[in-house]
């Protein structure tokens, strides 16, 4: 359900999609491209081309991304960070809009390696999908009785609309008090007792940039901090590591997230007089 997920959205946005199928043996210039020795039509003489790999799209899926080492993972950090691909000395840019949406699969762990905190800490979110409820899955018996849904999407949006959208959502404006409770979160995160590391500085950029998102969304041109509370769970949630002593005793990070939001003073309260 999770790749169907990613199709659907590539299909509904009308995205150029390439999948990736992440596997143990998997080396980086499967994932960047490579340079081939091929024969030059017009002059017959043998150069060495660059081929793209399936980086170069819209939208990349990287499948089940904890099957591949670490190196190979690590293929990934330059595009999405810098949306661009370098090889032997040359630098490709990434055509826009341009995102990477990786799955996981959390009860397979035989054949997998952890993706390394600086792989983490690009990905803006983590959303756990959980099992439908019981209406969602007879709905979902009688919708895929005898064929793919897939087959009857339809873009509702052109790569052209997600840009503009995202301009919008750079346009919303956040207050002075609220990027001040921005970094005070992203501060007791680095504090908490129970955490070996906290929220590093891409951390809260993102944070800023969800809330502002949220709050379009919402039809508003500014950012409150119940726009800020609403995603700091899926933001935070696989940045920060729990101290073993911690994980010893239980403690969540989903539970040391609602902690931070809870002790962390909001903007604008005060004392009714």
């Amino acid at each position: 359900a999770k790749t169907l997920l990613v199709k659907t959205l590539s299909g509904a946005l009308g995205w150029d999609f390439k999948r990736i199928q992440f596997t143990p043996d998997m080396m980086p210039s499967d994932i960047t491209g490579t340079e081939i020795l091929q024969t030059d039509s017009d002059t017959g003489k043998r150069i060495m081309q660059y081929v793209k790999g399936p980086i170069f799209a819209n939208l990349v899926l990287a499948d089940e991304i904890n099957r591949a080492p670490p190196k190979t993972q690590a293929a990934l950090l330059e595009a999405m960070q810098e949306y661009t691909v370098t090889s032997s000395g040359h630098s490709y840019t990434l055509e826009q809009p341009f995102m990477v949406v990786a799955t996981q699969n959390p009860i397979e762990h035989e054949g997998t390696y952890p993706l390394p905190e600086a792989q983490l800490d690009r990905f803006m979110m983590r959303v756990p999908i959980g099992y439908p409820s019981r209406d969602k899955e007879l709905e979902m018996l009688d919708t895929h009785a005898d064929h793919s849904t897939f087959d009857d999407l339809e873009p509702v949006l052109h790569a052209q609309d997600v840009i503009d959208m995202a301009a919008v959502a750079r346009r919303v404006h956040v207050a002075p008090v609220v990027k001040s409770y921005l970094v005070d979160i992203a501060e007791a995160s680095r504090n908490d007792p129970e955490l070996l590391l906290g929220a590093s500085p891409r951390a809260t950029l993102y944070l800023q940039r969800a809330a502002r998102t949220h709050a379009a969304a919402n039809r508003r041109d500014y950012v409150s901090p119940d726009d800020v509370k609403a995603i700091l769970q899926p933001v935070l949630n696989h940045r920060l590591i729990l101290l073993p002593e911690a994980q010893m005793r239980g403690v969540s990070i989903e539970g040391v997230i609602s902690g931070i939001a809870a002790g962390v003073p909001v903007p604008g309260t005060r004392a009714n007089v």
